[in-house]
């Protein structure tokens, strides 16, 4: 099965191509999509200096679920893997770890636990708003009209919500050797903590707080 690996990228010129090196070249993976959603960095500069990667350039930044709706749409593969574009320490073996699972039909869908999740996801062994994740393009390809529309920061628990719809088997893989930088880190920091209340704001726009905990509960009952 063709796996699709898309990486939505706002302003991640520094980082990017540390990211790209493990996919690109990866035995499992057939094809890179990069979208740059509107950065004002050399984010697609230097995106388009490397090759094998296809690069998708929007104009304007219109947020990570409007981007990747448009990505996932042109995605030729009937597996999809998602990946973040400000991950450290990601190897090869990381994303063979969380592909084989779907690839291979123990699971439907899989999704990364890394390094820095928060410790109380690292305790329940689920981070259920992880950006690492693979699954079928059948899943989501129905719903690519309505993604627009959601919260910028809404595609996560979104996917959830048709997962457990579907009641998805579920692979949670550890990825003790990835981190994730926090936004502080990157933006400062109360660019940083405007931008963690935001992406807060938007997942209960997209799903109330008591079904992201009934999300968690369900997608816990759902490993395998």
């Amino acid at each position: 099965m063709t796996v699709s690996c898309i990486i939505p990228a706002y302003n991640e010129a520094a980082r990017i191509a540390q990211v790209l090196a493990p996919v690109l070249g990866h035995p499992l993976i057939d094809e890179v999509i990069v979208i740059d959603d509107g950065s004002s960095d050399a984010t697609s500069a230097v995106v388009a200096a490397i090759q094998g990667v296809r690069l998708i350039t929007l104009a304007q930044n219109i947020g990570k679920t409007a981007a990747l709706a448009q990505a996932i749409a042109q995605a030729k593969g009937p597996l999809l893997l998602l990946v973040d574009a400000d991950l450290i320490g990601l190897s090869a073996d990381d994303l063979t770890a969380l592909i084989r699972p779907v690839l291979t039909g123990r699971a439907d869908l899989s999704i990364s636990l890394r390094q820095n999740a928060p410790w109380i996801w690292r305790r329940i062994g689920l981070d259920y708003i992880s950006g690492e994740r693979v699954l079928k393009k059948s899943l989501i390809a129905p719903q690519l009209d309505a993604l627009p529309h959601l919260p910028k920061f809404g595609f996560e628990v979104f996917l959830n919500s048709l997962a457990i719809a579907a009641n998805q088997r579920l692979a949670v893989v550890a990825w003790p050797g990835v981190v994730s930088p926090l936004k502080a880190s990157k933006y400062g920091f109360w660019t940083g903590l405007r931008g963690d209340i935001g992406m807060i704001r938007d997942m209960m726009r997209a799903v109330p707080a008591l079904g992201l905990l009934r999300q968690i509960v369900t997608l816990r009952r759902l490993r395998v």
